[in-house]
């Protein structure tokens, strides 16, 4: 069902719609300029399990089928874009869903990355390992300022980014500046992300980072969209196409490697910190 809100700003009429979807985790609203914003609905802390990350590829699908003009990928959690991988869906469980949790996360990936109109990130909050995997996938990112960070921070939960995770980190800082941040783990405020060129720009609340997003994806109505598109999917096309052709032997990868007893020791730890927390 779409509901239709009518504002009266400045004179204007200005649509805005929102759309009641069949998604669990996943809002959907567009407004008069033709720009979708899809917002991870999954509370505490957007953690990416196998049921958000199939809504999440299956709504941006759904939306660049409608021939929008662009895509803001948020959160609607007011100090979480998103945690990352949902560790429960790693810890002590079999290969099966192992499998289907890592292939998940593999064609959501490919659907951001390879998505052949603008998309941007508006992070409005913290975004470490699969959250900043999420932003860094996208064209353009804008962060609010606080005290919140952003990074690829797998060493210190004991596993590894794969190839996919690091190399859009790396085109984005730099190879050396990447390489340390990755064996560290290192996670960075705002500021810091800024300056490495992990986000684009700053914004001082959610609405403002929408509204940059918005300038970022409105400054491509005057270039043709077939040479945009064409450009961006060369661009991406050496990664893309490696995972395509990795696919089978990236999942099981990952999945042997989370089998093995030091690291579901290690997922276990984590576990009960986080009971420990929630008590």
């Amino acid at each position: 069902m779409t509901i239709l809100k009518t504002l009266i700003a400045g004179g204007q009429i200005c649509l805005r719609r929102s759309y009641t979807t069949g998604f669990k985790f996943i809002e959907t609203t567009q407004d008069d300029t033709g720009i979708n914003i899809i917002s991870m609905a999954r509370k505490p802390v957007n953690s990416l399990n196998t049921e958000l990350l199939s809504e999440l590829k299956a709504s941006l699908l759904e939306v660049q089928n409608s021939h929008c003009k662009g895509i803001i990928l948020t959160s609607s959690l007011p100090t979480i874009f998103s945690a990352g991988l949902d560790i429960i869906e790693m810890f002590m469980t079999d290969k099966k869903k192992l499998t289907d949790f890592w292939q998940t996360l593999q064609d959501t990936w490919l659907t951001i990355y390879s998505l052949p109109i603008p998309i941007a990130a508006a992070i409005n909050g913290s975004s470490p390992a699969g959250g900043c995997l999420l932003a860094i996938s996208t064209e353009y990112r804008v962060m609010t300022e606080g005290k919140h960070t952003i990074g690829l921070n797998e060493t210190q939960l004991g596993i590894v980014a794969p190839k996919w995770f690091r190399d859009p980190y790396i085109s984005l800082m730099g190879y050396r500046q990447a390489e340390l941040a990755l064996l560290k783990g290192s996670l960075f405020k705002p500021e810091k992300a800024l300056q490495l060129g992990l986000v684009d720009e700053l914004a001082k609340d959610k609405t403002d980072a929408i509204e940059k997003c918005k300038n970022y994806i409105l400054a491509y109505d005057n270039i043709p969209s077939m040479g945009r598109n064409v450009t961006k999917s060369d661009l991406r096309n050496n990664l893309i196409q490696w995972l395509k052709d990795n696919k089978e032997a990236d999942i099981n990868q990952f999945v042997n490697f989370t089998q093995l007893p030091k690291i579901q020791a290690g997922l276990k730890l984590y576990v009960e910190r986080l009971k420990q927390k929630q008590q």
